[in-house]
């Protein structure tokens, strides 16, 4: 309980850090807030890990403990798993670890937040780019093979799989509404990979058209979250938009995702660094207090120092890292 204190409390200084303390005193009260989500949410490998999630492989720095802490929240509950998608929310997840209980038993009738962030491995759209996109680059470098495999029949077929995606997180929301009826719902977006021009093959090793290609779905996946949470009632929180300039090509200290390669004390490949979970915690907070969804350089400074920082800690804590090796070795879930 003390660690969990410990981070809470730095998450709070790092999150609030950039806001004036009359915007932080006029932040909404909320008594019980449930985090729903995938690996976006939940944040493996961003120091410190929760040894306790297992094979969710959540992070005591992930966004929503971030944003519960800047709440002030102390009724909290945390159960995003890696690997997750809509249908986990009502059905089991079975985990490199073990099984995970469907994520919306944490919730309840006095529930007041829930956050959401879902959709990216309905049908496999993340997976399939992230596992078919780079392996074909050296067909056509210069081209777009990715686009043209998933293209059938003059169809797109993740674009497809992403209506389909739309529908399923609406069933979602609803299914938080029924549960939780006086709930504040929050769904959160998806931030930026690829920068929508310029190419880093050293870190996205796509081939240089596909990266408008990967551009264009995570722009759908987004649509499709923003849509359903605007059929349902609930608040979206865009963090594509303002997470421009920080896509996996940005320099080292200003990029919120994690490349190719997986970073032990970073981030698990092509996800959030802990930079992108401070971003996604701060874009939440600003939408829930009215304020301008913006990221300023010096909450980004602030953000990649905190994040040195909690690499160094990382490292020197051998249980930790023996235990993100590990979930490497066992081939950690998304």
């Amino acid at each position: 309980m003390k660690l969990r204190r410990l981070v809470a409390a730095c998450a709070a200084l790092v999150l609030l850090g950039g806001l004036p303390a009359a915007q932080a005193s006029a932040a909404p009260r909320f008594t019980r807030y449930v985090a729903l989500g995938d690996s976006y949410t939940s944040a493996p490998f961003v120091p410190l890990a929760d040894l306790l999630s297992l094979g969710c492989a959540r992070s005591y720095s992930n966004y929503p403990k971030q944003l519960a802490a800047a709440l002030g929240v102390h009724r909290f509950t945390d159960v995003s798993c890696g690997g997750a998608d809509t249908t986990n929310m009502t059905q089991p997840q079975n985990t490199i670890l073990g099984t995970a209980a469907p994520q919306f038993d944490a919730l309840t009738p006095d529930t007041d937040l829930v956050t959401l962030g879902i959709g990216g491995n309905d049908f496999g759209v993340f997976g399939d780019i992230i596992g078919t996109c780079p392996g074909l680059r050296a067909s056509d470098p210069a081209g777009a093979p990715c686009k043209a495999h998933f293209t059938v029949n003059g169809v797109d077929t993740l674009l497809a799989k992403i209506k389909q995606t739309q529908t399923r997180i609406a069933i979602v929301v609803q299914g938080i509404r029924a549960r939780s009826p006086q709930a504040t719902i929050v769904l959160v977006g998806y931030p930026k990979i690829a920068p929508e021009h310029g190419t880093c093959p050293s870190i996205l090793p796509f081939a240089d058209g596909d990266y408008s290609y990967l551009y264009s779905i995570e722009q759908a996946l987004n649509a499709a979250v923003s849509n359903a949470a605007a059929a349902g009632g609930a608040t979206y929180v865009d963090t594509f938009g303002p997470s421009t300039g920080h896509d996996a090509c940005a320099p080292d200290g200003q990029a919120w995702i994690q490349g190719k390669d997986i970073n032990l004390l970073r981030a698990l490949n092509y996800h959030p660094r802990f930079e992108g979970e401070a971003g996604m915690a701060a874009l939440t907070y600003k939408t829930l207090t009215g304020q301008p969804p913006v990221v300023t350089a010096a909450e980004q400074s602030t953000w990649a120092a905190k994040a040195r920082a909690l690499a160094k800690q990382a490292a020197a804590s051998p249980l930790a890292l023996e235990a993100s090796k590990n979930r490497v070795r066992t081939s950690a879930q998304r």
